[in-house]
């Protein structure tokens, strides 16, 4: 199997671990809205904790995929955690999927194809320098700032801002694996190290910024971290890390339709009644608080300890 493969294999994995705990999470909130049951509840649940497994393994996969695959292909296929979720919910809610959840899945799917004939290329060997880090670093920081400064009402600033942070954390990670699995240096370089520090405060950063964002709603701040995410990565994946799109200018086309109709089918699928019903529910805790998350971005409050 070669790297591309492995890569896209890893990451399918990932996403159905994801929508599984996805599923287990959004059914325990909802059984906590009807009951009043408070956090502390949750820690005496045994599905929960299979749910924060779920979600570590997954993210483990995430990660092992980031080392074979360019962030360019890796990245958009998070969005299948959605696509893998909304069947799965709906078979265990009792009911069928909606045509509008299919519409929404189809179009992501054909927007994730185009991009995986354009996005394929060889296993990154590639690494940001210390240099280039902190200059990417400190720019999204600005960035973060700008959107998310004092006085902004919670919603789509904060979903960007969050897409932005958690994004340049999986960049940043994607930096760490190959550094510290390259065999030709030490692996704790300093590099290695504050490059790490760097995704733990950015994954931390990505978390509160999202849990700020679904104060306005879920639907649409979602939508907008799912494609926020990607876009990021790939920018430093195309800008730094030397990664390309294949077929040249037809390959470029190619690869814009594609992530525009995945960003269509995304924003569709966040308007599924599943999760309009989840998003407001009455309670003194939220049910935002236990959705998790997709791959490379921040996970909700009640999950923060489960990966990044």
């Amino acid at each position: 199997m070669n790297a591309t493969l492995l890569a896209v294999a890893l990451s399918l994995v990932s996403a159905a671990a994801y929508a599984c705990a996805a599923v287990a999470q959004e059914r325990l909130a909802a059984r906590i809205t009807s009951t009043g049951d408070g956090f502390l509840r949750l820690l005496g649940s045994g599905t929960w904790w299979s749910s924060v497994g779920l979600n570590a393994s997954a993210a483990l996969l995430h990660v092992a995929a980031l080392k074979y695959g360019p962030l360019t292909l890796v990245q958009p296929l998070g969005a299948l955690t959605l696509v893998a979720a909304v069947p799965l919910g709906a078979r265990l809610a009792g009911r069928r999927v909606t045509p509008l959840e299919w519409r929404g899945t189809g179009l992501t799917l054909i927007g994730l194809g185009a991009l995986l004939l354009t996005a394929s290329g060889p296993a990154p060997d590639d690494t940001l320098t210390l240099t280039e880090a902190l200059a990417v670093a400190g720019g999204t920081m600005a960035v973060i700032g700008v959107l998310s400064r004092p006085g902004a009402r919670p919603g789509l600033r904060h979903a960007t801002a969050s897409g932005f942070a958690s994004g340049v954390a999986s960049a940043l990670t994607q930096t760490v694996t190959v550094a510290a699995t390259d065999r030709t240096g030490p692996l704790l370089s300093p590099q290695v190290i504050i490059v790490a520090l760097l995704v733990a405060a950015f994954a931390v950063g990505g978390l509160f910024l999202s849990q700020t964002a679904y104060r306005g709603g879920l639907g649409a701040p979602l939508a907008v971290v799912t494609l926020a995410n990607p876009l990021a990565a790939a920018a430093i994946g195309l800008t730094l890390l030397g990664e390309r799109l294949q077929g040249g200018v037809g390959g470029l086309f190619l690869a814009g339709g594609g992530a525009a109709i995945a960003a269509y089918g995304v924003v569709v699928l966040t308007r599924s009644p599943r999760d309009e019903a989840v998003s407001k529910a009455p309670s003194e805790l939220s049910s935002e608080d236990f959705l998790p998350s997709l791959p490379g971005q921040a996970e909700p409050a009640a999950l923060h300890l489960s990966h990044r």
